[in-house]
């Protein structure tokens, strides 16, 4: 038995520093979190049952992680830890029982376990000198000058009573929503994407030139301290507050709980709410909050007594990958995706999974038959991350990217130079390509009408009620009465169609930028519409502007104007703006004149839900008057709007100085007071 544990454990190990290096060097994992977790459990419980066997450098009992040599290697102060995990509230009872051993009564501090990667900065005299990865927690990787080009991140620290040296620990992370739009664009230009937010930031801090480290909109939250000269801590909680006056980043989620009952409805709620939080979470990490019980309880050989992590229910999981098939976008774009076998992840059962283009295919090694790792957060859609390769059989086959449109057969191609997407050039009748710009009409982006759903635009054509999206606002009751989509058993119309008229009536009056995302122009999405809008204020200017023009408008630039001269060149398109002019459909923008220009000069940065206006309303009420309506808080923001449960953007404002005003004053301001 103790010659099989010990082979057991041997290629345990192996199989340990292999995707530890992957995950932590190349930043370039092969395996999910969840199976990554497994691996490491099964090696403590076969070192648990055969104590003897346990090696001297193994991966239980040290840091994990590593270092490249691309960058200066520097040894941390003090070693920076790793955490114990948990996997469900028995665990979490078992590790409250041993603190409470030692410590009655204790007081725990709960905060969001960031999905990024640990970074230690040191500060001396107030003045941030170092910069280290957390490499293998003794030695990590110095990218001092690319942590100085994060944003929220402080050189100088603020306040009295400076240090004369301190370790700051913290999380650097890629803002999720950022992550999404950085991938979308890599995708669209062809480029290799990011697997997850977590290697987006990893890959983005470990550049050779700081320059492209400036480009990536990364962001940085404090959880700990390391070595410290000239300053003590009372608590856990207490160093987050002098921190937070030091002007470092520390979160405003973090909660002290007195008993343990407080500690598991803080978990339940972020399991609740873990995608309503602007970076990716994987858990929940608990710390006794008192430094003087941290110090009794002490330290492992990798991790602190004193805390531990709650790990959520997995988001990446396996299955296995019975095919790879192809959709058509609304652009034509050929998107492969996998067909697998049904599995359940982020608590919703899948079946597909996007695999973005035959680049992604071939850099992540997926075959047809592969187990592979896929991976769900939130609303996004599930996507392949990578094969699983010890699991292979020899069966597994390389997928071939189709020659014609599997919709109408034209043959597929590469639409510019240099473009490793292929798309079917038949635009105006492929039935994929009509498909997809209709639902994309009726969807949130776009013009939200909510009746023209999948099913909705696909009878419309499968009736012939229209040929393409230029006809969509000619619909009429007796036209929809030919399908059966809109009819009800005895032939009567149904419910859906009033409302789909109704709907689309109201559509005509939309702002023109939202008319303009309607179009689907390549590239040109609801932040380049309105900017089209505003500048240009009709349809007819911008196709009669050169690329030159279209360029210079702030949010437009080159790339973007040449997919409106391109779009704007095809006859059929003229055709759909003249059809929805005729309809009455809006191709100007609203008369500035009628609106006071109150908000003149003036950029604004809203947070948090609005009493009197959604989202999108707020951002045309403001620029209908003047003002600019921005994503993110800057220097150049003149008022952040707050609503009901702001973001980290309210933070981000009073580290700034940015003027914080609520929905009442900002209505005086549009008043004119």
């Amino acid at each position: 038995m103790s010659n099989q544990a010990g082979q057991d454990i041997s290629d345990l190990i192996q199989q340990i520093r292999d995707h530890q290096f992957k995950y932590y060097v190349l930043d370039a994992p092969t395996l999910s979190d969840a199976a990554f977790d497994e691996l490491l459990t099964r090696l403590k419980d076969l070192e648990a049952e055969n104590p003897e066997l346990r090696q001297t450098d193994s991966p239980t009992l040290g840091i994990g992680g590593g270092f490249s040599t691309t960058f200066a290697q520097h040894d941390h102060i003090e070693k920076m830890m790793s955490l114990d995990n948990v996997f469900d509230l028995d665990e979490l009872e078992a590790w409250f029982d041993r603190v409470e051993k030692e410590i009655e009564h204790p007081t725990y501090l709960c905060e969001l376990k960031v999905d990024g990667l640990a970074i230690n900065l040191t500060y001396k005299d107030g003045q941030l000198i170092r910069g280290l990865t957390r490499g293998n927690g003794v030695t990590g990787e110095d990218v001092t000058l690319n942590v100085k080009t994060i944003k929220n991140l402080p050189h100088e620290f603020t306040g009295t009573k400076i240090p004369s040296l301190i370790e700051i620990r913290g999380e650097v992370f890629f803002p999720l929503a950022a992550f999404n739009e950085l991938n979308d664009g890599l995708e669209e230009l062809g480029k290799t994407l990011f697997a997850n937010p977590r290697n987006a930031a990893a890959g983005s801090l470990r550049q050779k030139d700081p320059r492209v480290t400036a480009t990536r909109p990364l962001s940085l939250i404090v959880h700990g301290v390391g070595a410290r000269e000239g300053i003590e801590f009372r608590s856990q909680s207490q160093a987050y507050a002098v921190l937070k006056k030091f002007g470092l980043p520390t979160s405003n989620r973090f909660s002290v709980c007195a008993t343990r009952t407080e500690v598991e409805k803080y978990i339940e709620y972020y399991g609740l709410h873990r995608h309503d939080v602007e970076h990716e979470i994987d858990g929940v990490v608990i710390k006794v909050d008192l430094m003087a019980e941290q110090s009794k309880l002490g330290f492992t050989s990798r991790a602190p007594k004193w805390a531990i992590a709650f790990k959520y229910p997995p988001e990446e999981v396996t299955t296995r990958l019975l095919d790879i098939k192809v959709s058509i976008g609304r652009t034509g774009r050929v998107t492969p995706f996998a067909f697998m076998e049904p599995v359940k992840v982020a608590g919703s059962t899948v079946t597909n999974a996007t695999l973005h283009n035959a680049s992604e295919i071939a850099r992540k090694g997926v075959l047809i038959g592969d187990v592979v790792i896929i991976r769900k957060a939130g609303d996004v859609i599930p996507e392949v991350l990578a094969p699983v390769i010890e699991r292979r059989t020899g069966g597994e086959v390389a997928f071939v990217m189709p020659t014609h449109c599997p919709e109408c057969g034209s043959e597929l191609r590469a639409m510019s130079e240099g473009d490793v997407d292929i798309r079917c050039p038949n635009a105006q009748s492929c039935p994929a390509q009509l498909r997809e710009r209709l639902y994309y009409i009726g969807s949130r982006a776009a013009l939200d009408i909510d009746v023209l759903g999948y099913e909705a635009a696909s009878a419309l054509l499968d009736a012939r009620i229209i040929t393409d999206e230029s006809d969509l606002f000619d619909v009429t009751k007796e036209k929809l009465a030919t399908s059966d989509f809109f009819t009800k058993k005895d032939g009567k119309l149904g419910l859906n169609v009033e409302k789909l008229l109704a709907a689309l009536e109201k559509a005509k009056s939309a702002p023109l930028w939202r008319i303009l995302v309607a179009l689907s122009i390549r590239h040109v999405g609801p932040t380049a519409a309105q900017a089209l809008a505003t500048h240009c204020g009709s349809i007819d200017k911008i196709a009669s502007s050169t690329a030159a023009e279209l360029a210079e408008i702030d949010g437009v630039g080159s790339t973007i104007a040449e997919s409106i001269i391109e779009w704007f060149a095809v006859d059929w398109h003229q055709e759909i703006i003249r059809k929805w002019a005729a309809a009455g459909v809006r191709v100007k923008a609203e008369t500035i004149a009628q609106f006071q220009q109150t908000l003149s000069g003036l950029t604004f940065v809203v947070t948090g839900g609005l009493e009197s206006y959604t989202r999108d309303s707020i951002a045309e009420t403001i620029t209908a008057h003047g003002g600019k309506a921005a994503s993110a808080v800057s220097k150049k923001t003149d008022y952040l709007l707050v609503g009901v449960e702001p973001g980290s953007k309210l933070a981000k404002a009073q580290e700034l100085g940015v003027p914080v005003i609520d929905e009442k004053r900002f209505k005086e301001l549009l008043a004119g007071s």
